[in-house]
């Protein structure tokens, strides 16, 4: 069976694409490599340098791979720069998803698995933890275009009988999440902390997250394809809140290294508290994390050091 990986370059892609060669099948990765790193694509893979927005080079890997399942996980990610550049994220990953779906349509692709996003389309929640039936109400560019993509997915299921998973992703961090990027709390405070520089926490850090692990992740995307469910759209976390002073604290245990900290202003788009109810996708695909966030923080840790 065949498989195409969207941002399999990248830091969630690049595993995705590992677990699905591991169990077999024959794994294409398209990345355009603005965000991603050609040494995370598995040699086994083949690559396409390809951008989401390029739709008559995205038909041109799909005419030739013809794959049978595709698993979106490209995409722009960070909320400061769609509030920055709303224009730019709508293009990534509005029309990018677009052309994807409708590649999907064109070359009768089986099973499509979209990498939603739980941290920005509920916006604000009016409770928590979230599930997936609750208000959906955006607050950054960014939520609006991967809310957007997800009603595009549903029209075309029903239009042209696709068939989907959408996985609402918590926050994932782990190995191959870029330091140096604006997005990935866990990664960039390890970095700091390893060379000696200042830790920066927006807001006081006491706002909450539900933090998965990467491994975690493309497990439940090999599930999403493999198992049959009457849901279409699963919250993908751990069911469990943390905070970012909790992140801090627990990785200076583990690195022990002198550095400052220090607090700027919150970041203008982001949610305050939120974290996922994830009994659907215990119960339909059997899916459950089995990282803990102190063996995921340290295995994170010990990727960083080495590389």
């Amino acid at each position: 069976m065949k498989a195409l990986v969207t941002g399999g370059a990248g830091f969630i892609g690049s595993h995705v694409a590992d677990i699905f060669i591991e169990n077999g099948y024959d794994v294409s990765v398209v990345d355009n490599l603005s965000t991603g790193h050609r040494k995370n694509v598995s040699p086994k893979a083949k690559f396409y340098e390809v951008d989401l927005a390029d739709s008559k080079a995205l038909a041109g890997v799909f005419e030739k791979e013809k794959p049978d399942y595709v698993l979106h996980i490209g995409g722009q990610v960070n909320v400061r720069k769609s509030v920055n550049d709303p224009v730019g994220d709508l293009k990534t990953n509005i029309l990018g998803t677009l052309n994807i779906v409708e590649c999907c349509r064109k070359f009768a692709v089986k099973k499509m698995v979209y990498a939603s996003s739980s941290g920005v389309v509920y916006g604000e929640p009016k409770k928590i933890p979230v599930s997936e039936n609750d208000c959906l109400n955006p607050i950054c560019p960014y939520g609006v275009s991967k809310l957007s993509a997800e009603h595009y997915i549903k029209v075309y299921a029903f239009l042209y009988n696709l068939d989907y998973v959408i996985l609402r992703y918590s926050n994932v961090y782990g190995p191959r999440q870029d330091p140096d990027g604006e997005a990935g709390v866990m990664c960039i405070f390890a970095d700091k902390m390893l060379k000696g520089k200042e830790v920066v926490i927006f807001g006081d850090g006491t706002q909450t997250r539900d933090f998965v692990y990467v491994l975690d992740v493309a497990r439940a995307n090999l599930m999403a394809v493999e198992k049959e469910s009457s849901s279409k759209i699963f919250n993908l976390g751990t069911g469990t809140q943390t905070t970012i002073n909790q992140v801090y604290e627990e990785l200076a245990k583990i690195i022990k290294k002198p550095h400052k900290k220090r607090n700027d202003p919150p970041i203008q788009g982001e949610i305050k508290n939120i974290y996922s109810n994830i009994s659907l996708i215990k119960k339909e695909l059997g899916w459950e994390p089995e990282i803990s966030l102190a063996e995921g923080l340290a295995k994170t840790v010990k990727f960083i050091e080495k590389n």
